[in-house]
């Protein structure tokens, strides 16, 4: 039978095993595991039995199919559903002497009565694809899998495990073929208990199966897993910003000098990540009675890096930081950590023989005094979460067939949602399918090389596709094999790198302990650090975006960044461009996986049809419908806006725990209407699933006379700590100079810098400016820019004044005489001042500009008397001259 199931599948080096398709878990709208059993009883009305058959009805397009020869069917919550108490959809039940027909407006269900078990020959389901019929029937292959994702990508070089083993990612939810039938049979159920526990089922000959048909609808088909499996809860707001990580023995000192660097450098930063160092390892040089290193698990503190852990807690919670502590469990407690006497006196273990006393995840008994006695007090110190790695023996020695991962994943969240005191997140190791209720999974020790990051967009947007929307990876790479004591972090690499990961689901930095890899931004050369920089500031501006989006995660299944075919479903380069993806609903990432030429990325994107696309950078907007080769500096990056978006931001922010009280409403250039909205919350707490959360309607529209109309209306809803007033500026990208701005139906005057109560206008960039102080956020809010009769175009300007400013600084440094440059190239390149000065002359400079512009290159190559060299004629053209 052709199904997502329990399965054993390699996994690097050892088998692991991976829960069934979808082991979505716990969250509920409302709250977690203590809600789950409550809510895995479906409405009786929702429910048909024939015989030792039983249906019940969840979706009109989605049905569980259950035989038990006890006739004793499963109710209670397992690793797969938690929810089946829905709605009762409309569906008709027809029933003879040979058989049951279940029909609703989606499907049509027939069951021959009192012939067994589920077979080929007396089950099957249709459904209409279009004008299409399809029939599916127990052992239907279904070969148009979408994928999911993979534990782990440690020794990966690109799609290569060990650089020759293809990784497979997992079958996931969602298949071209337009359905699904997952296989529940074999997998766990929760016992129901107040920390609801493993349990086995009592029957192995079992038949449990969910069917569910969705066409090209993939979309729908996520929103109604979430509604039966569970919600992607969201993370805490400062998970979106920097997290800083090494695998290095850092001690106090270390760390505030390093927290000092970033401040210094005006580097945002709010995640300290401290890798296993934090406590004594003993020199991982011996190996303990578990197989393990020695030292390679422990819960003491290594007093000579951290002579006072509390105090230094502190002063990471002074610093408006978080942080998490590396935790490998797997050699249970050892006789010389110092929780081991407590330990051993709740287990009632015998310690006359020192012995470790070993870890079982599964032992609800151990798990419980793990979090009482030894982790909980360190959370009350100052930890703020756990960064659990578990590498060892993939499953339970006390329950056969339950993955230590996937079990740890739930313990340690489900631990820190019963708590209720802040809102629960792990980051951990993917755990099986269904670990989306975990949020966040690191993907292991990737080799540094250009392959591992042309591989990581496909591999994290394709995580969607079982739920799975917040995978975090070591940007830059983890390790290199390179044996050359030289060797040294590429940096046009590592910008790519960081480039990417700012527009991906955690921003994070790693790598391993090696003196060559060193990733502090400010160690780089200046071209290299200025690039690095605006990556984690456009990170920090597009929280809001991102956050909102988060929420939208939690209300429907739909990943942060999801594969393109969730959006265009029937157009073929959705699969084929298997690396962009859409990063949230506004923005297409088109991400740079190989190094330059000449100073140049080139990079084939596909614009789908329905919509043009902005370049952010260049400021050129371009056709849908369309695959279009596009060039981009390193500071420049493949990012297109849907025309007409309205996307929330912030201005410059160096830290997410600190409110922030301004907001950028970002309008982008486009003729059409469009909508976008900002989601708020207190940020760190469980609130936002009881409905504590503000919601603000941003809206655009262009009147008939060209006038750009933005209404910004009374933010809806509440909750703890929410402001009633903000900061406002709405920030108009790619527009021609307006005439005149109006707010609340009055005009506002025209500043030469970004003043309250003021517009202004960056030349650089082409933006104009709004700019009001504490806007009340419960009252409408109406912008309305007005342009001139002679209006000229400024699409592509903001790229070519970048270009140009590259070519003549090109020209300029390599100039061997005491003159001036030629008149057309400095008079040109300074057209941006020439607008600030002069606003009032903006049409007549942007013709002369573009006129001059195009003259530019035979100027350049016709300088008299070739004070510079072919070299850098050549090398100053290619900044200009599209080719």
């Amino acid at each position: 039978m052709n199904q997502l199931n329990i399965k054993k599948e390699n996994n690097n080096s050892f088998l692991f095993r991976s829960l069934s398709v979808v082991v979505l878990l716990v969250m509920t709208v409302v709250s977690g595991v203590a809600q789950a059993a409550s809510n895995s009883k479906a409405d009786p009305k929702a429910i048909v039995e024939v015989g030792n058959a039983r249906f019940t009805v969840l979706a009109p397009n989605l049905i569980r199919m259950e035989w038990d020869s006890t006739h004793q069917f499963a109710d209670k919550a397992s690793f797969f559903v938690v929810n089946r108490n829905l709605p009762v959809p409309a569906f008709k039940k027809k029933e003879n002497a040979q058989q049951v027909i279940i029909s609703t407006d989606v499907l049509v269900l027939k069951y021959k009565k009192n012939t067994g078990n589920f077979t080929d020959k007396n089950l099957e389901i249709t459904f209409k694809d279009g004008k299409k019929v399809v029939k599916w029937i127990p052992g239907t292959k279904n070969a148009g899998n979408l994928k999911g994702t993979y534990r782990t990508l440690d020794n990966c070089k690109g799609q290569l495990y060990d650089e020759k083993t293809p990784i497979n990612l997992e079958e996931g939810l969602l298949s071209t073929e337009g359905w699904t039938m997952i296989d529940d049979s074999k997998n766990f159920l929760f016992d129901g208990s107040d920390w609801s526990w493993v349990e086995a089922r009592s029957n192995k000959n079992v038949q449990d199966l969910y069917f569910i048909c969705y066409g090209k609808d993939y979309k729908k088909a996520l929103y109604e897993f979430t509604q039966i499996a569970g919600k992607v809860p969201i993370p805490p707001k400062f998970a979106f910003g920097y997290w800083w990580s090494r695998y290095w023995n850092y001690s106090d000192d270390e760390l505030r000098t390093l927290v000092g660097d970033f401040h210094e450098n005006k580097i945002p930063l709010d995640v300290l990540v401290v890798d296993m160092d934090w406590h004594k390892t003993k020199g991982l040089n011996t190996w303990d009675s578990f197989g393990q290193l020695a030292g390679w698990t422990g819960y003491t503190w290594e007093k000579s890096l951290f002579p006072e852990p509390n105090n230094f807690l502190k002063w990471v919670k002074n610093q408006n930081l978080k942080v998490t502590l590396n935790l490998h469990p797997a050699s249970g407690i050892p006789a010389d950590e110092h929780p081991y006497s407590a330990f051993a006196k709740a287990m009632n273990f015998d310690t006359t023989a020192h012995a470790p006393i070993p870890f079982e995840a599964a032992d609800k008994k151990y798990m419980s005094n793990l979090f009482d006695i030894v982790l909980h007090p360190m959370q009350k110190a100052g930890v703020s979460f756990w960064w659990l790695d578990w590498q060892q023996w993939p499953d339970s020695k006390k329950v056969d067939g339950l993955s230590n991962t996937w079990w740890l994943n739930y313990c340690f969240f489900s631990d820190m949602e019963r708590q209720g005191e802040q809102r629960p997140m792990l980051y951990h190791r993917w755990g099986g399918l269904g670990n989306h209720r975990y949020q966040i999974g690191f993907s292991g020790d990737v080799i540094i090389d250009w392959s591992s990051l042309e591989f990581q967009p496909y591999f994290t947007s394709t995580a969607s596709n079982v739920l799975y929307g917040y995978w975090s990876h070591d940007l830059g790479g983890h390790f290199s094999k390179n044996p050359d004591p030289n060797f040294r972090v590429d940096p046009e690499l590592y910008v790519r790198w960081m480039q990417y990961g700012a527009l991906s689901p955690i921003f994070r930095t790693h790598s391993t302990r090696d003196i060559r890899i060193k990733k502090d931004l400010w160690l780089f050369p200046y071209n290299y650090r200025k690039a690095l920089l605006d990556a984690v500031n456009l990170r920090y501006s597009l929280v809001p975006y991102i956050y909102t989006m988060a929420k939208e995660d939690y209300d429907t299944g739909i990943s942060l960044c999801r594969p393109m075919y969730y959006d265009y479903p029937n157009a073929a380069e959705a699969y084929s461009f298997k690396t962009e993806y859409m990063f949230g609903d506004n923005l297409l990432i088109a991400p740079v996986g190989s190094p330059a030429k000449n100073e140049f990325s080139t990079v084939k994107v596909w614009l789908p049809a329905g919509t043009d696309w902005y370049e952010w950078k260049t400021g050129t907007m371009l056709k849908g419908g369309q695959t279009v080769d596009r060039k981009f500096l390193l500071d420049e990056y493949p990012i297109y806006v849907k025309a007409g978006s309205v996307i929330p931001m912030y201005d410059k922010v160096d830290n997410l725990e600190r409110p922030v009280n301004g907001l950028v409403v970002s309008v982008f250039p486009g003729d059409n209407a469009s909508e976008g909205k900002l989601y708020e919350d207190a940020g760190n707490d469980q609130g936002y699933q009881k409905g504590e959360f503000g919601i603000t309607v941003m809206k655009k529209e262009v009147l008939p006379d060209g006038k750009v109309k933005i209404t910004i209306l009374p933010r809806k809803g509440a909750y703890p700590g929410m402001s009633a007033k903000r900061d406002l500026e709405i920030r108009f990208y790619g527009i021609s100079m307006p005439e005149n701005i109006a707010v609340n139906g009055q005009q506002v005057a025209y500043s030469d810098c970004n003043k309250e109560n003021t517009w202004s206008y960056t030349a650089r960039d082409l933006t104009a400016h709004v700019t009001m102080p504490q806007v009340a956020c419960d009252q409408p809010f109406e912008c309305i820019v007005s342009f001139p009769a002679n209006a000229v175009s400024v699409d592509g300007v903001v790229g070519k004044i970048s270009r140009l400013k590259l070519a003549t600084d090109c020209i300029k440094n390599n100039w061997n005489r005491g003159d001036a440059l030629p008149e057309i190239i400095a008079l040109t390149n300074q057209t941006d001042v020439q607008i600030a000065y002069h606003p009032e002359d903006f049409a007549k400079l942007i013709q002369t500009f573009n006129k001059n512009y195009s003259l530019l290159p035979d100027a350049i190559r016709t300088i008299p008397n070739v004070p510079v060299s072919k070299e850098t004629i050549e090398k100053s053209l290619d900044y200009i001259v599209e080719k």
